[in-house]
């Protein structure tokens, strides 16, 4: 592993490269859901990481991608997962007026393939933040609360275009959005500090991400 000063510059190399790449991306082009997620996501978010992990000379244990302690990390995350689970239908409960619509915004693909392209998603954007960016300012800045309410941030700066271009919501729902990514950062975050292993922050943006697609509305 390098010295912790170049570790810190590429996490702020590929930091940066995010927020501008995908934020113009987002700001530019709007392929379907399933095209974005298993071709373009992982071009833009997984390849720098890749360069970066061959210019450091570092396998891919050092992101997290290891079958150590994966049992304990399933088992943990089932039991944060069902707080979003719980949160979703309570606020799906309210605004449907007393009734719960199951799966308002799957739309025309099938659940299994709604499901796949989660998970795809979910590899991509864990691998790079919980795994890459969270492990190596963790690493340079030996604090580790530092690292993730900064990394937390970013992430959550991430997802403005999304909020705002693709989305389009209003101000007041796009700072709630925002605010709650954020929280999910800093929880993913935090269970990759416990497990050091990225699977687990997989897992858990998974069940973070399928309560907003089965019971929230995001038109």
């Amino acid at each position: 592993m390098p010295k912790k000063e170049i570790i810190l510059k590429h996490a702020t190399i590929l930091a940066a490269y995010l927020l501008v790449v995908w934020g113009f991306y987002r700001l530019l082009f709007k392929l379907p859901d399933n095209i974005e997620e298993i071709f373009i996501k992982p071009v833009i978010w997984l390849f720098p990481v890749l360069i970066l992990l061959r210019i450091e000379r570092a396998g891919i244990s050092s992101i997290g991608i290891t079958l150590n302690n994966l049992f304990p990390s399933i088992y943990f995350v089932l039991g944060l997962g069902a707080i979003f689970v719980i949160e979703a239908v309570i606020i799906n409960f309210v605004k449907y007026g007393g009734g719960l619509n199951f799966g308002a915004n799957v739309g025309s693909s099938a659940l299994f393939t709604s499901l796949g392209i989660s998970f795809i998603t979910a590899t991509s954007e864990e691998i790079t933040f919980r795994g890459y960016l969270f492990n190596r300012v963790w690493n340079a800045l030996g604090n580790e609360w530092l690292a993730n309410i900064t990394t937390s941030i970013v992430w959550a700066f991430i997802h403005v275009p999304v909020a705002f271009f693709v989305w389009k919501l209003n101000l007041a729902s796009a700072l709630l959005y925002l605010f709650l990514t954020t929280l999910f950062g800093i929880g993913s975050a935090f269970v990759y500090a416990r497990t050091k292993n990225v699977f687990s922050s997989i897992f858990l943006h998974v069940l973070w991400e399928w309560p907003i697609i089965l019971f929230l509305d995001t038109n």
